[in-house]
């Protein structure tokens, strides 16, 4: 069988039917109604909350957060129903403030607010961006119950409303994104989003992948509720990043059901672990520290021994913002909290993310990467071997796994769940 992936300047592989076990992506469903329409209808009937014009009004200081470039969400199209509701209520332009919740990436570029807001919004409405390593801009808010220190942007204490605006996938360190996720990696400073992601590396991904209630997202939505989160709008969207569903109302309570209908879409059954994976990391391709995830998901597809293949593009090479991945490698958990101890690493975002993939190339498997945005030595001091092409990776992951390995495809690896379910 030919396979393309997602990539138009990436060549399709082949792979004998006999050993294609499956191939497996998130679900196309045609949306029922434009993506404005049904953001809309979920605020006209929001989710364990009162309607968000219930709570503001002329006196109030809203500051919406919105997730960054490397999520789908339109928020260009969800924004416009918030802001005449706020409007109403007499709560408009000079009483509400967006802040983009970067989390740890980089910062987005002027060309990159505009496609993610649109352009008449960042003229209409103050926008800032927010950076996690600028502790001048943080403000202390005391600890969770569990002692992690909740130290976040400086405009979360500027506000009596904070709404959350983003997008629902399965993701490796929260479970799901959305929900608080927005505040916590999103608006945070270093040593919460360190804590909360040291903390993710303890578990394997198919204890906390695609599973909404765990102990980081229940640490997470404690932070959150101290950070003020009152509202949220959350789209879960299609395998052609069409929104499909749109959940508005408690930062909780809508998440939940936002969650369970993301996982109707990302969530595809396999009948058995694969020998060898292939994943691309699309829609996750900004750089490594993204496409990682298509890595998260082979996590869950491919059998202990085997073999994960990861084809990405990574423009931006492997993280601007955590140079430890590039410097140190991917590795076991018992090496990098040694490491830790030892003060060698001391961001702990980057620890766990050495952790999550190290799990995967490492302890579980072996890994093979295609990128033409990584040199190939680069790619070998991170633990993968390399290959130039999708086919020369097959190739080479057949020779390591046997002639008869069995053979799972995840198409938009990045965000794809995949859920073992054997055959009757």
């Amino acid at each position: 069988m030919r396979i393309p992936l997602s990539y138009a300047d990436v060549s399709p592989f082949e792979i004998p039917d006999s050993n294609l076990m499956a191939c497996l992506e998130p679900r196309a469903l045609e949306p029922s109604r434009p993506a404005a329409e049904l953001a809309e209808e979920a605020l006209d009937h929001p989710i364990g909350s009162p309607p968000v014009e219930e709570f503001v009004s002329a006196q109030t200081h809203v500051l919406v957060l919105v997730d960054d470039i490397t999520r789908q969400t339109p928020a260009w199209a969800l924004l416009p129903a918030v802001f005449r509701r706020l409007d109403a209520r007499g709560c408009g332009p000079e009483r509400t403030k967006i802040l983009i919740a970067s989390g740890t990436h980089s910062r987005m570029s002027e060309r990159e607010v505009e496609k993610k807001l649109g352009r008449e919004i960042p003229r209409q409405y103050p926008v800032f961006i927010h950076h996690w390593r600028q502790e001048e801009n943080l403000i202390d808010l005391g600890t969770t119950r569990d002692g992690t220190p909740v130290r976040l942007n400086r405009l979360l204490g500027e506000a009596d409303v904070v709404i959350g605006v983003g997008q629902i996938v399965p993701h490796r360190v929260m479970g799901y994104t959305g929900g608080a996720t927005i505040v916590q990696p999103g608006v945070s400073g270093p040593a919460v989003t360190g804590y909360t992601h040291w903390m993710s590396a303890l578990y394997p991904g198919r204890e906390i992948l695609g599973i909404a209630e765990n102990p980081v997202r229940l640490e997470v939505e404690e932070i959150a509720r101290k950070a003020g989160l009152r509202f949220i709008v959350n789209v879960v969207m299609d395998a052609h990043a069409r929104v499909v569903h749109v959940v508005a109302g408690d930062p909780v309570a809508a998440h939940r059901q936002g969650a369970e209908y993301s996982q109707a879409i990302y969530g595809v059954a396999q009948p058995r672990l694969a020998d060898i994976v292939i994943a691309e990391s699309y829609p996750a391709d900004y750089d490594l520290w993204q496409a990682a995830k298509g890595i998260y998901s082979a996590e869950l597809s491919v059998r202990e021994g085997g073999v994960v293949v990861l084809v990405t593009p990574c423009p931006h090479g492997v993280s601007k913002e955590h140079p430890e991945v590039e410097r140190l490698g991917y590795h076991e958990y018992a090496e990098v909290r040694a490491r830790v101890e030892r003060k060698e690493i001391t961001d702990l975002v980057a620890a766990a993310h050495l952790v999550h993939v190290g799990r995967v190339i490492r302890d579980r498997a072996r890994g093979i990467m295609v990128s033409a945005g990584i040199p190939p030595e680069t790619q070998t001091r991170l633990g993968f071997k390399h290959a130039r092409t999708p086919q020369e990776a097959v190739d080479q992951a057949f020779e390591m796994a046997g002639p008869n390995a069995r053979v799972a495809v995840l198409r938009h690896g990045g965000d794809v769940l995949p859920v073992l379910k054997p055959s009757p």
